[in-house]
């Protein structure tokens, strides 16, 4: 694969975000998987790629991958003792299946946590979803450590995840 790079999600490529999240979503559900078997929650990207925090990996120009990357810590997910402001928090990171097993995700998460030591952050971290092994798995491998699961009857997600920045 050619180089990959990142740069803000623009106003009018919802569709772009949208796409990806929902490839994602097919190719979970031909797994066996329930994880993102909803609609992309569109007001929540609409706001991210206004605020500047949706992002598309690129490669020759071609969105490959979507992350969201904030400061807003879940508060049913992430307690006061948890210091939620040491940390950049990452969500909706998808890949394409083109472009799966090429190491973008590794990438994207790479980048995520500069990002959180540029502004000063001690940690990345995310909530998975708490049934999808393979995916705790592959944070693992990227260096994330499981804190805990929060299982809560209204959420599917809650396996929480961190690294250092």
């Amino acid at each position: 694969m050619t180089q990959v790079t990142m740069r803000p999600a623009q106003h009018g490529e919802l569709a772009t975000v949208e796409a990806l999240l929902t490839e994602v979503s097919a190719w979970l559900a031909r797994r066996g998987s329930d994880q993102w078997q909803f609609p992309p929650h569109r007001a929540r990207i609409t706001s991210a790629i206004e605020h500047g925090e949706c992002f598309l990996a690129e490669a020759d120009g071609v969105p490959i991958g979507t992350i969201t990357v904030d400061d807003h810590a879940d508060p049913e997910f992430w307690a006061t003792e948890d210091r939620p402001d040491d940390a950049l928090y990452v969500h909706r990171m998808a890949v394409t299946r083109k472009a799966s097993g090429a190491g973008v995700g590794a990438f994207m998460l790479d980048w995520a946590s500069k990002r959180a030591t540029d502004a000063g952050k001690t940690w990345l971290r995310l909530d998975a979803w708490r049934t999808n092994e393979g995916l705790h798995e592959y944070y693992r491998s990227q260096g994330f450590t499981m804190v805990r699961i929060v299982s809560l009857d209204h959420r599917k997600s809650g396996a929480l995840f961190q690294r250092r920045a």
